[in-house]
């Protein structure tokens, strides 16, 4: 070492040396066990395995193999009706149940035997409306009344100022093809925002006096026409 160097490094404490030896030693044997390369992961193998999607039914939400237990469908009461259906808890619920108390209140007084709600796959045809059943977003009203005029003109009007009242998220099999009367479901995806909308909305009716299902309407009042006849058109065109 040089003179001039020994004079610089004189003038340095000795602790302040010490200490930074000891750091270049640290870091020198952290870098003998670093990896000199990334290991490459074997050719052709998948970062990880593909993961399986859910069945569905045709409106996309996915299927229940059974009710009340592990389970999104439940039996629920029908209020002010004494009804039960098994349908999917939650916004769903709301929705179908304010459905079937209007049609109970206002088209046909309904029995235990009119009314259904989820069944398994198995029994439905994939891809079609009757699937929803599956998912718990649909009810069947008088479940063999099915075919094409099973209803007189007042109550189809009635049913008409029903998914108008529901704004375009339910849909009647009876705008299907083949027509099915009798078929009552949700036609929005789960990640719609109108089918929580619509739940909200009728929840806070139900919970305010005067409102909600129960409360008498004038189906044929004209601008409750006008709305029901643009849906008609709206859900028949789609």
């Amino acid at each position: 070492m040089s003179d001039n160097a020994r004079s610089s490094m004189s003038g340095i404490p000795r602790r302040i040396l010490v200490k930074g030896a000891g750091v270049i030693a640290v870091a020198a044997a952290a870098g003998s066990f670093a990896p000199a390369t990334a290991v490459a992961s074997p050719a052709g193998a998948p970062l990880s395995a593909p993961r399986k999607k859910a069945p569905t039914s045709a409106n996309g939400w996915i299927l229940e193999e059974e009710a009340n237990h592990v389970s999104t469908v439940w039996t629920r009461p029908v209020p002010g009706t004494g009804l039960e259906v098994d349908v999917r808890i939650g916004d769903v619920e709301a929705i179908l149940l304010h459905v079937v108390r209007r049609y109970h209140y206002e088209v046909e007084q309904l029995n235990h035997v009119d009314l259904a709600g989820w069944q398994r796959i198995g029994g439905l045809e994939k891809g079609r409306p009757e699937s929803n059943l599956a998912s718990g977003t649909a009810v069947r009203i008088r479940p063999g009344a099915g075919a094409s005029g099973s209803l007189f003109p007042l109550q189809v009007l009635t049913v008409r100022d029903i998914l108008a009242d529901c704004e375009g998220v339910v849909r009647w099999g009876g705008d299907d093809s083949p027509v099915d009367e009798s078929l009552f479901y949700v036609d929005r995806g789960p990640d719609d925002a109108s089918v929580r909308g619509l739940a909200d909305r009728l929840r806070l009716a139900e919970a305010t006096p005067g409102q909600g299902a129960g409360v008498a309407v004038d189906v044929l009042a004209p601008s409750r026409r006008e709305r029901a006849k643009k849906l008609v058109k709206e859900q028949r065109a789609g």
